[in-house]
């Protein structure tokens, strides 16, 4: 309708590892919705993490502000206490309030070690996984929080790999990556039980098989070309996500009065299109868990009909 605000406008989202791949989706999706977006992460103009990757919180912030809201973009460690205590208080003193914090922060990428088992995987890099994946989001909210829960209506989104009933009959990738997921999901929950008598809700939410910067210079490919991957995964050209899917998601969450009803929930970026009825940029649906279920793991070839 011509003239009706954006539905976010006028809330305060922190998107926690906001560079790129789902975070920076996410914070996009939420400024296309109007809000206010503060887009932390470590690689920023001048100031490279150990990715050593170009994207930078100050190009997600900027593509916050295009989309419609107002992207904020500051450069923090969650792993370091004291830079997220003053990035809540800075958020505080800007805009005095904080109604979304989607805790993103993975950074395990390039430590994992596929179908290693605990004894043969490199222990440092298992451990770091642990830091980087639970310890981040666990700071996050210890700070957050507060801020959040002094308006009813708060929601805190989890972002992991894999719904709860997916995760909990299948093994992911090694000890130490199937357990920082496991862990998330729980975090999850766990917050839900703390935040419901301040009329906040929290909840997990994974994408599907997601198109991030990464995972398309992996198979040497564009957001512009990513069906030309079909030669070398022919399941990923038909029903990968762009990072934006499962931002939409979040800003659907965000947007429901009635959101509190699912806090404590595991949820995917495809069965909330389902329910909310949001898009992917090319306007599809895809619903890529029941997808690998379905199709992928029952040895079918690919195809998308059905689930996009």
């Amino acid at each position: 309708m011509r003239g009706r605000k954006p539905a976010l406008s006028g809330k305060v989202a922190l998107v926690a590892g906001a560079t790129r791949g789902a975070g920076r989706g996410t914070a996009v999706a939420l400024g296309e919705a109007g809000a206010v977006v503060y887009c932390t992460g470590r690689s920023a103009r001048g100031r490279r993490s150990e990715y050593d990757r170009p994207e930078t919180i100050e190009e997600t912030a900027e593509l916050v502000t295009a989309a419609g809201g107002k992207g904020v973009a500051v450069a923090v460690d969650h792993l370091q206490p004291a830079e997220v205590e003053a990035l809540v208080w800075q958020i505080d003193a800007d805009e005095g309030r904080l109604d979304i914090l989607v805790n993103d922060i993975w950074g395990g990428e390039r430590r994992m070690e596929w179908n290693t088992p605990v004894w043969a995987h490199n222990l440092d890099s298992g451990l770091r996984m642990l830091h980087t994946g639970v310890d981040t989001h666990l700071i996050t909210s210890h700070f957050a929080l507060p801020l959040l829960v002094r308006r009813p209506g708060g929601l805190v989104v989890e972002m992991t790999d894999g719904t709860r009933e997916y995760n909990a009959g299948h093994y992911r990738v090694s000890v130490f990556y199937d357990l920082v997921k496991a862990a998330v999901l729980r975090l999850a929950y766990s917050q839900a039980e703390e935040l419901r008598p301040h009329g906040c809700a929290a909840v997990a939410l994974t994408p599907g098989w997601m198109r991030s910067e990464m995972m398309l210079e992996a198979f040497g490919v564009t957001e512009a070309n990513w069906r030309d991957a079909a030669a070398a995964q022919p399941h990923f050209a038909a029903i990968s996500e762009s990072p934006h899917f499962v931002g939409r998601a979040v800003a659907a969450l965000a947007a429901d009065p009635g959101v509190l009803s699912r806090s404590g929930g595991s949820y995917s970026s495809g069965g909330l299109a389902g329910d909310y009825g949001f898009t992917d940029l090319d306007g599809s649906r895809p619903d890529c868990w029941r997808y690998l279920v379905e199709v992928q793991e029952a040895g079918l070839p690919a195809d998308a009909t059905g689930y996009r």
